[in-house]
């Protein structure tokens, strides 16, 4: 009796050991970075606060450390650090190295599990490959596979557990990458769409695996994301860890089975999630959008010096000054803004055709003049910019051709079908004029197109540049097809900006009211009214 005694107090105390740490209220910190586009050291960002457009300095990898450390400080055997893609291209450097001058610098960040988003296959696959796994960190995605074989290229899902709670991330980039980019990046990869997986990867990490909390990475876009968190299919996903569209998101949206989390771009900010969990449940979360601010996080000396060694080969040709500005340059209006005034124009008066092109890039942070009243304009200025470099081409296409390519890119930005939306900003172009109610449907949106001031013929045949997509059809420009009479030039896109800036010298780009939605006035963010989210 005394050892059956003995033995159910210590059953009991164990019993009432294990309720009791079930009952217990852990805290776990998931730390979100994406989009960084190479942005290695600190810059000028764009803030919009009282409705009016600001800027100061923000970013810097090694700031980046410094915050992150300082978080896991606070709760070290519970935070975790994530990055959702488009870390490597972004900057001359980048490209010089392809992508070489990372891997030290990403082992240093001690990040816990990454993913590719659709700018890491731009040195093509097997760089792609040998890169990412370089950085000895768990890199997942559930929709990539080697096209021969059918194979992953990399694992679908990563799982971890910290303080008893186990914790599971699943990742899915952009299936539409291959049309996106030149074809040629991508090539020798196959993508899936995310719903083809999805389920039984979800059933996969939450029944057979044992997951308690679940984090789906997504390098998608917020309109993508929003509509997955609306769907059926993504239910078991906590939350969304979005990228792409370099949203702000500062309250995470809800979906009917999902919320959505997105860090903005360029290393300017930090998303932080913070969740209480009892019982292996999230009993609640808070979550808040840092500014990297290198006043506020001093850059850690140690990261700062592995970022100065690998930069160094190329600081001379990066630092060259290639003209100035008067005027602030910026990219983060999602339908007319000075910067791709500026390039575009560069670009008509190089080619000398009607009206010249450019993708709706979201490269870029601003160029900001300073006391002088001027800011330099450097290479490295360029390359964030303009982040590929292929030559020019110019064709003809008529006017009926003309608008609806037009129709079909405003569709592409505005559609009320989130899973048509594509890329997010709207194509550029200088010669050309374009007023457009976003609201309205597919198809009955332009209002009023021009071409060298006089408005559009849709029998006339027209000039047009822009540029070259390396595996795509030659008759294919700013994926409007079926072009005639294309002749690729003997010089690139950045030969064409340079060319301009050498004979203009300082330039003042401005919104000039080249491309305008009546709907949404002349400074249009990026918004969501349905969710309340709003560019900022």
């Amino acid at each position: 009796m005394k050892y059956l005694s003995i033995l159910t107090i210590s059953l009991f105390t164990m019993f009432s050991c294990n309720l009791s740490e079930e009952m217990k209220t852990e805290k776990i910190t998931i730390l979100q970075t994406a989009d960084i586009h190479a942005y290695l050291n600190s810059h000028q960002e764009l803030f919009v606060e009282n409705n009016a457009i600001t800027f100061r300095e923000a970013g810097g990898i090694a700031s980046i450390k410094t915050l992150t450390d300082s978080i896991r400080a606070t709760n070290p055997k519970g935070t975790l650090l994530v990055d959702a893609g488009d870390l490597i291209q972004g900057s001359g450097a980048s490209v010089r190295s392809k992508g070489s001058i990372f891997p030290p610098i990403v082992k240093a960040m001690n990040y816990d599990v990454l993913i590719p988003g659709n700018w890491e296959v731009i040195y093509g696959k097997q760089v792609m490959i040998d890169l990412l796994n370089s950085y000895d960190t768990p890199v997942i995605s559930a929709n990539m596979f080697d096209e021969g074989t059918e194979k992953p290229i990399f694992p679908p899902y990563w799982t971890t557990e910290i303080k008893g709670i186990k914790i599971g991330f699943l990742s899915y980039n952009d299936p539409e990458i291959p049309e996106r980019q030149n074809p040629s990046y991508s090539e020798g990869i196959k993508f899936t769409k995310v719903r083809d997986n999805l389920k039984e990867m979800i059933h996969e990490l939450k029944e057979n695996q044992k997951v308690d909390i679940l984090f789906m990475i997504a390098h998608l876009g917020i309109s993508k994301q929003l509509t997955l968190a609306n769907n059926p299919d993504v239910e078991g996903v906590d939350f969304i860890l979005g990228s792409d569209t370099h949203e702000r998101i500062r309250e995470p949206i809800e979906g009917a089975y999902t919320k959505i989390l997105e860090p903005g771009a360029f290393g300017s900010f930090v998303g932080k999630l913070e969740l209480e969990v009892k019982g292996k449940k999230i009993i609640n979360s808070t979550y808040d959008l840092i500014e990297v601010s290198p006043e506020n996080h001093p850059a850690d000396p140690k990261i700062q010096k592995m970022i100065d060694d690998q930069l160094r080969p190329y600081q001379e040709e990066m630092q060259t000054v290639i003209g100035h500005t008067s005027a602030p340059i910026y990219r983060y209006l999602v339908v007319e803004n000075p910067m791709d005034n500026f390039i575009t124009d560069a670009l008509l008066w190089k080619t000398k055709v009607d009206f010249a092109t450019s993708n709706g890039f979201r490269f870029g942070v601003p160029i900001v003049p300073d006391e002088s009243g001027k800011a330099a304009i450097t290479k490295a200025d360029l390359w964030r910019m303009l982040p590929v470099n292929e030559n020019m081409k110019i064709g003809k296409a008529t006017g009926k051709q003309i608008h609806d390519w037009l129709e079909k890119e405003i569709n592409n930005v505005f559609s009320t079908d989130y899973e048509k939306r594509f890329g997010g900003w709207l194509v550029r172009f200088s010669g050309l004029t374009l007023e457009f109610d976003s609201s309205k449907p597919y198809g009955e949106r332009i209002t009023h197109v021009s071409i060298q001031g006089k408005p559009l013929d849709l029998q006339k045949e027209y000039t047009m540049a822009s540029c070259n997509r390396t595996g795509e059809p030659i008759s294919t420009m700013c994926r409007m097809k079926d072009a005639v009479d294309v002749e690729i030039q003997n010089y690139t896109l950045h030969d064409a900006v340079i060319a301009y800036l050498n004979a203009m010298g300082t330039i003042h780009p401005n919104l000039d009211g080249r491309s305008i939605a009546t709907d949404l006035g002349s400074q249009a963010f990026s918004q969501m009214p349905e969710t309340g989210y709003r560019f900022r």
